[in-house]
């Protein structure tokens, strides 16, 4: 283990003894329960199955999400909690730290927060998440459940063991069943992400279809991507674009949000007769809406994928360091779903932090090729297919 790493779990340890003891819990039912998942999209939709899980067998206790701001919308449109509350998660928040201290003094505010509402269980749903674990320590939380890795488990009072290995909805399910005093029978269909759409969202989608004459299939791109080591040639989108309004006779709808209008631009532009749509800045339920009515969405590894499959519309994903084992789609995947990898022996390496100087030596997801993308999304939507 790096020194840096040694220091940090000897300080934990040591914090972890001068933190005052809750009480030991008095029941195995959950009544006011708190579940922390401080990462993106795609990481808060794929917990979702637990939470339903959480919901179908406390059809009576208050859960409590525990989100990132820029989580705020998208847990607010999950069916199965009762109360969203925030908290700007350090080294989650792509943010720089004024100072090293500053994520253990944002913890102790937090923490002296989080006691007044008094949870009696606490789920930390990331698995490597102990910050989140502190917090709950922190908090006074009597039940403390998340996978016991070496920071995490002097903080946690029930330590499931690590499994890094398995997908991540699974491993979110496995601490839904630990905090149950009888855990459910296996889904033999499992479910996928869930996303509630407003009324006034799909209205938006509905004006916004007719404003553009929008007829027959839509297929949106989606060439935005978390890290810049995961993006796909905007050439290469532009190309696909033309090919598939050829093929399936559709009007492509190119995504992002306002920090990704240059690139949307740019597979627009690139295009040589598609004349794509540009949806750009629009609310997560207003681009889920239009996702809805889509026939297909195709995009590299990013939560507006997993925002596609929770509004039940079929997928093509481009994966390159990240494994699709961990973090692909799930549910009913291999009817609905594709993943696209290049042959390259380093993939997945799991790593996103490559410097900008460095992808160059990285084209896990650039040496992707289009006829690839194409075969993949003409397995899921044949020539002629009908109107979305």
């Amino acid at each position: 283990m790096p020194f840096k790493a040694q220091a940090r779990l000897l300080l934990l340890r040591a914090l972890a003894r001068a933190l005052p003891k809750p009480g030991r819990p008095t029941t195995t039912h959950p009544a006011n329960l708190l579940a922390i998942r401080p990462d993106h999209l795609g990481d808060l939709l794929l917990t979702a199955p637990a939470l339903r899980q959480l919901r179908q067998a406390l059809p009576h206790a208050r859960i409590t999400l525990l989100v990132g701001p820029w989580n705020q919308e998208a847990a607010e449109h999950l069916p199965y909690v009762d109360r969203v509350l925030t908290l700007p998660f350090p080294w989650f928040d792509r943010a720089p730290k004024p100072s090293p201290w500053a994520p253990y003094a944002l913890l102790r505010r937090e923490a002296h927060r989080l006691r007044s509402h008094g949870f009696d269980t606490a789920l930390v749903l990331r698995p490597d998440h102990w910050w989140g674990a502190i917090l709950a320590a922190g908090a006074a939380i009597p039940r403390r459940i998340g996978y016991g890795t070496p920071e995490s488990l002097p903080f946690l009072t029930h330590a499931l063991p690590p499994r890094l290995d398995l997908h991540e909805t699974v491993l979110s399910l496995r601490l839904a069943d630990a905090a149950l005093p009888d855990p459910l029978p296996e889904d033999p269909a499992p479910t996928g992400p869930t996303f509630l759409i407003a009324p006034q969202e799909r209205a938006f989608a509905q004006e916004w279809l007719s404003r553009h004459r929008v007829r027959g299939s839509v297929i949106a791109l989606h060439p935005g991507a978390g890290a810049p080591v995961k993006a796909w040639r905007s050439e290469a989108f532009s190309a696909l674009a033309d090919h598939l309004a050829t093929e399936q006779d559709a009007t492509i709808v190119v995504t992002g949000s306002s920090e990704e209008e240059t690139l949307v631009e740019a597979v627009a532009a690139g295009c040589s007769h598609a004349r794509p749509l540009r949806l750009v800045g629009a609310s997560l339920g207003q681009l889920a809406a239009l996702l809805e009515r889509c026939r297909l969405a195709i995009g590299v590894d990013s939560g507006v994928m997993h925002l596609a499959a929770a509004v039940n519309v079929p997928t093509v994903r481009l994966y390159g360091p990240v494994d699709p084992a961990r973090f692909g789609p799930w549910g009913d995947a291999p009817a609905h779903h594709r993943v696209v990898r290049a042959a390259l022996p380093c993939v997945p390496c799991n790593r996103l932090d490559y410097p900008l100087q460095e992808l160059s030596l990285h084209p896990c997801v650039r040496a992707i090729t289009l006829e690839q993308v194409l075969a993949a999304a003409r397995s899921l939507l044949p020539a002629g297919a009908g109107v979305g």
